[in-house]
């Protein structure tokens, strides 16, 4: 069985337009460093940062799915299409994407660029490493299609550019069997260690669904293990009046439909309520959830607060990936020196080396499995203490690796030790060799310190 949403002669017609507008855009000389896909950018705030100074160009009308081969398991669709329109979408046929970002309004090329990860990493990595073809706009106007097979060198690159090599237009991955309810299991424990140990026991016995974690404390470590299943006793939901994650520190098992179970951090876009305490109460999560609970409400309204107080720095809000063998030493120094709960946990397993990490980065970052740390609204305004900073350094200094949606602090030097310089460089010449889109240092590798500096 296989649906068909826009044709593929819909879709060419609006690549067309995209990509005569960016040939207009190269002609005139002008930095397309902003794109508008309709949904909220998932990036941090910045004042004073360089990027997205520009114009942005139109990309909502690249919104649809073009097709869902059930029977080949794989799901084509434009680039500005959300996780949520998938989900629901795949469902229906019984299948998932492989992985599914914790937030509705994540597109499809927004979670490739900017290296998406979830529960399900364990298993098949990154969302990134389920697609199978990418559809570009070039800087110089050029639609061009790509794939491990066909184009790799071009391929790799797209994941981790943060939109500075070429427009990602269309893209084809894969799904899986999916189940109507998921099965959630909890175990606590008090100690790091054990956790840890905890946790890689469960993605080597590889016997569940979905695995991650919610660190409480220093001392209450909830291993959240999920199994897809046809029947459920009852279903919880988390949309509205009832915290989810609260509720991993109390319960010992839950069900969710599995569609809930994909979004389950959204309606507090994980603990972001916290800033605003009235909103994690039952009765005002009643009346007026609607209208300010989920992850596109908060994050409009943080970015609307940020504009209003003019923080110094932002709050720290990013991922880091951590080798499994020294997580323990993370921790360590989070626990003592960041002090920022609940950290929400995620084993990742990439399937490969990517093209786009420096070879002699790689070669001491090399693990069997990363542990995904996800850092969602440390307050950094100590006037003398800037954990932004902070992160990033003893991260590097453990060979992790720091995802580039917040402010950043990299020197070029740093930043090309980490980020391999000469294949970019080489994908830059074939997709944008007039510059048209942003360096990639220059657009994240140091971010945000205009502002901090100048204040």
């Amino acid at each position: 069985m296989t649906l068909a949403g826009v044709t593929q002669v819909d879709h060419e017609t609006k690549v067309r337009t995209i990509a005569a507008t960016m040939r207009e855009r190269a002609e005139r000389g002008e930095i397309v460093d902003n794109v508008d896909k309709g949904a909220v950018k998932h990036v941090v705030p910045l004042h004073g940062a360089a990027r997205y100074r520009h114009a942005p160009l139109n990309m909502r009308d690249l919104d649809e799915i073009i097709q869902i081969d059930a029977e080949r398991r794989i799901c084509v669709a434009e680039s500005a299409v959300t996780f949520s329109d998938v989900v629901e979408a795949t469902l229906a046929y019984g299948l998932l994407p492989k992985v599914v970002p914790e937030l509705k309004g994540i597109t499809l090329g927004g979670a490739v660029v900017g290296c998406s990860v979830e529960s399900m990493s364990f298993r098949y990595g990154g969302f990134h490493d389920s697609c199978l073809e990418y559809e570009l706009v070039t800087g110089t106007g050029e639609v061009v299609t790509c794939s491990r097979e066909s184009d790799p060198d071009i391929f790799e690159m797209v994941h981790g550019s943060y939109g500075t090599l070429a427009l990602l237009t269309r893209l084809t991955f894969e799904l899986i069997p999916a189940a109507p309810y998921v099965h959630l299991t909890y175990r606590t424990f008090t100690t790091a260690d054990s956790f840890h140990a905890a946790m890689r026991g469960e993605v080597a016995a590889d016997r569940v669904d979905f695995i991650d974690g919610i660190v409480h404390s220093p001392h209450r470590f909830v291993l959240c293990l999920g199994e897809l299943v046809d029947e459920a006793p009852y279903v919880s939901d988390y949309s509205r009046s009832k915290v989810y994650y609260a509720s991993t520190a109390s319960r010992e098992e839950d069900y969710l439909t599995t569609a809930d179970y994909c979004f389950r951090y959204d309606t507090d876009c994980h603990w972001l309520t916290r800033k605003v305490p009235p909103l994690q109460w039952a009765p005002v999560r009643a009346l007026a959830g609607p209208r300010l609970l989920g992850s596109t409400n908060l994050i409009r309204m943080s970015r609307l607060e940020s504009k209003v107080s003019r923080k110094k720095r932002p709050d720290v809000v990013c991922d880091v990936f951590i080798p499994s063998r020294r997580f323990q030493e993370f921790f360590d120094w989070y626990r003592d020196e960041f002090r920022f709960f609940p950290l929400w946990v995620v084993p990742y397993r990439p399937p490969r080396d990517y093209p786009w990490i420096a070879p002699d980065f790689m070669d001491s970052s090399r693990d069997d499995l990363y542990i995904d740390c996800a850092i969602y609204g440390r307050d950094n305004n100590e006037p003398d203490r800037d954990y932004a900073k902070l992160l990033e350094q003893e991260v590097y200094e453990l060979a992790g690796l720091k995802t580039l949606i917040g402010r950043n602090s990299y020197t070029p030097e740093r930043f090309w030790t980490i980020y391999n310089r000469p294949n970019w460089q080489k994908a830059k010449s074939r997709l944008d060799p007039l510059g048209v889109l942003p360096d990639l240092y220059g657009h994240v590798g140091r971010v945000g310190d205009e502002h901090s500096e100048a204040t």
